[in-house]
């Protein structure tokens, strides 16, 4: 492919929610980057000035391995094209995943294809965003941009009780082994105490013994540094290092292209005006979530659930959202926010009526939440887009990793460029969507663990952040 852009970095997130984490730590470093919803063409990178990186906006983390590999062949062998120094496959930062869906075993086996990978890289804490891995074992603080506690993963009161994939062991090797047979080692936060030649040395001695994946540790940003420093030192426009992680690979590298003046940093980002209502479609079912709807119900918020059940059943959507829209429409214009969501909570009961609905359609446990994810975010980007062509509305929130890729995708979305920060790992964007109701609309996407009780309310009335 060739295009006008020398890229630092290109990477394919397993979610929407998660991508726009990536791309928000990329622009902190002053690395122009655009985030795409499918592998971009050189016309579409053309069509931006002065990029250092880009993002793909996936949806693999909902689907099960065959599918995820005949999306993520052709998708890596585009970003090798792109002759960028890196290409990471971006997952989760507490590693959603199982062997039967959104496999990072799966995703790492095609990348080794397409990018004849001497070893993989695997990076996954993310302190900045309360994410730690000790000896092997991830630990993760309750929400993202909140005071929670640190809990182990399968000790984590969220991601232990996921509905898609919930976490029961915490050392990545051994969750890891589940989804492919290629050997993992560990670069463990001992050696990362020592020099670079010292920790090169230990990492190169993991590779000589046959480590098709190393998993290195992390417990501060000095770690990420020096992280960033080695995984660079195997990369080249050549030979491009695959490397698979959290964003945590984003603020390994950016901490290291920093210190080594390589890139700017931007230290000053517009304020977020408050605006007078916005609209909020939440396909998560986390507690995080649940409660920051109940707040934002607490002080004026108002509440549209989608009967879960009757979508699972009906067979045309149009005429089910018609009502969802109407009532919307009405109190956008009247000057109120929205939130439309399909749970409150793993508690919910439309989570059990639906699933039952579901079953008796013939779907096994695993078919029905592959299904839904696809179902919610669908349903949500449709309602969303018909409240958009009649509603004055100039913010909205895309809350949920499993169902945003598919929100977003039936808003028609084309990519996404960072506003300012807002939340540690949830942006304020801007939509690009030529012709589509939602170009130019500033789009914020939330994963379930991200921000205090005050999110909806936040993203309201703006915020200020120097950083």
């Amino acid at each position: 492919m060739t295009h006008k852009h020398q890229l630092l970095l290109a990477y394919y997130g397993d979610d929407f929610t998660g991508s726009t984490d990536a791309l928000e730590f990329l622009n902190r470093y002053g690395i122009k980057t655009i985030l795409f919803l499918e592998p971009p063409t050189a016309e579409q990178l053309d069509s931006y000035d002065n990029l250092q990186a880009i993002g793909v906006a996936g949806f693999t983390r909902s689907m099960p391995p065959d599918d995820m590999e005949a999306i993520l062949l052709p998708a890596f062998t585009i970003l090798k094209s792109l002759e960028a120094q890196h290409v990471h496959y971006k997952v989760c930062s507490t590693f959603d995943s199982s062997p039967a869906i959104g496999s990072i075993g799966r995703a790492i086996d095609t990348g080794v294809k397409v990018f004849n990978a001497l070893f993989v890289p695997l990076l996954v804490a993310a302190p900045a965003l309360g994410r730690y891995c000790l000896f092997g074992n991830l630990f993760a603080k309750l929400g993202i941009g909140s005071q929670g506690q640190v809990y182990r993963l399968d000790r984590h009161p969220s991601m232990s009780r996921h509905p898609v994939t919930p976490a029961d062991e915490s050392d990545l090797r051994i969750h890891l082994s589940n989804q492919t047979n290629k050997k993992a080692g560990l670069l463990d936060v001992l050696k990362l105490n020592h020099s670079f030649e010292q920790a090169s040395s230990e990492l190169q001695y993991l590779i000589e013994e046959g480590n098709e994946v190393i998993l290195i540790d992390g417990m501060n940003e000095a770690h990420l540094t020096l992280a960033g420093q080695l995984m660079d030192s195997y990369a080249s426009e050549a030979q491009p290092l695959f490397s698979v992680g959290s964003s945590g690979v984003e603020m390994a590298l950016g901490n290291y292209w920093k210190s080594q003046q390589k890139i700017p940093t931007i230290t000053k980002w517009p304020k977020v005006e408050a605006v007078d209502a916005i609209l909020v479609i939440s396909g998560s079912c986390s507690p995080v979530t649940s409660r920051q709807i109940k707040t934002a119900f607490d002080h004026g918020f108002l509440n549209i659930a989608i009967d879960t059940a009757a979508l699972a059943s009906c067979n045309n959507i149009d005429d089910l959202i018609v009502p969802y829209i109407n009532e919307a429409t009405a109190y956008i214009k009247s000057g109120q926010s929205v939130i439309i969501h399909t749970s409150l909570g793993s508690d919910d009961a439309r989570i059990s009526e639906t699933q039952h609905v579901l079953a008796q359609k013939g779907l096994n446990q695993q078919g029905i939440l592959t299904h839904t994810a696809q179902l919610y975010g669908n349903t949500l980007g449709r309602i969303a887009n018909g409240i958009l062509e009649k509603a004055p509305v100039t913010r909205m929130v895309i809350a949920g990793g499993d169902t945003s890729s598919f929100a977003a995708r039936a808003l028609e979305i084309e990519a996404v460029e960072m506003v300012a920060p807002l939340w540690s790992g949830a942006p304020l964007c801007k939509a690009h969507a030529p012709g589509k109701a939602v170009h130019n609309l500033e789009v914020n996407i939330k994963g379930g663990q991200v921000g205090d009780d005050n999110y909806f309310l936040t993203v309201l009335k703006g915020k200020h952040y120097q950083s």
